[in-house]
């Protein structure tokens, strides 16, 4: 499997030593260079080609979405994922306009990178593959990138509406451990698998079930009540 040469720009160098570590985690990823601005990221990209930029938007000097812009107006022929800050639809926008794969928000967990990276390798190997592509090959991964983008515009808006006492990191580690259970999931399962206590897990997953995030399947086995299996909605 061939590496993928990562490119990180971000300012906050506690941020920046913590994102790095992440990637490195995820199976064929390797940081090559990191930035501390959009003007410094630009000269490491001319100067080491990496495949991805790991990018924050709110940074000095020059953002990430001017830097983005940049790259697009001098055509650098390189992949961006977003790290954000923002939650608002104006800013929101301006980042997928501008052509970034996905874009994660802080705070964030290793779980929501690693997914995203994954996906990232996953399409990068379809995509140099073959010179040539099907229709039916070119709609799975234009579907992928979709499917990734609205995964990313509903954890959004989600965490906008979150009520007090909740946190979304805590929410991203829910939502990513069912989609790992693909014969569904109890509460008990959710709060050993994601390490909290059996009420925090159910208060998340009543709160995902009414927004119809989820949906719960009643199982009633040979002795004792019946339990309450959650499953992710595709």
């Amino acid at each position: 499997m061939k590496t993928i040469r990562v490119l990180l720009v971000e300012d906050d160098p506690m941020v920046r030593e913590v994102n790095r570590q992440f990637i490195e985690r995820v199976e064929g990823f390797k940081v090559i260079d990191m930035a501390s601005n959009g003007i410094a990221g630009i000269k490491k990209i001319k100067e080491s080609s990496p495949d991805l930029i790991v990018m924050d938007i709110f940074m000095p000097e020059q953002d990430g979405i001017e830097t983005l812009r940049q790259i697009r107006h001098e055509n650098i022929n390189v992949d961006c994922i977003s790290v954000t800050a923002a939650n608002d639809v104006q800013t929101i926008q301006q980042i997928l306009h501008l052509g970034v794969f996905d874009y994660i928000m802080k705070p964030f967990t290793y779980e929501r990178m690693e997914q995203t990276l994954i996906h990232y390798r996953q399409f990068k190997e379809k995509i140099e593959s073959n010179d040539d592509v099907t229709q039916e090959e070119l709609d799975e991964m234009i579907g992928q990138v979709r499917q990734q983008r609205e995964e990313a515009e509903q954890a959004i808006q989600l965490s906008q509406e979150l009520p007090k006492g909740f946190n979304r990191a805590t929410l991203d580690k829910v939502i990513f451990y069912l989609k790992q259970s693909k014969n569904g999931a109890s509460a008990d399962d959710v709060a050993t698998g994601i390490g909290v206590a059996r009420v925090t897990a159910r208060r998340y997953l009543d709160f995902m079930e009414k927004n119809r995030l989820i949906r719960v399947d009643i199982q009633y086995g040979s002795v004792g009540r019946p339990v309450n299996q959650y499953f992710i909605e595709e």
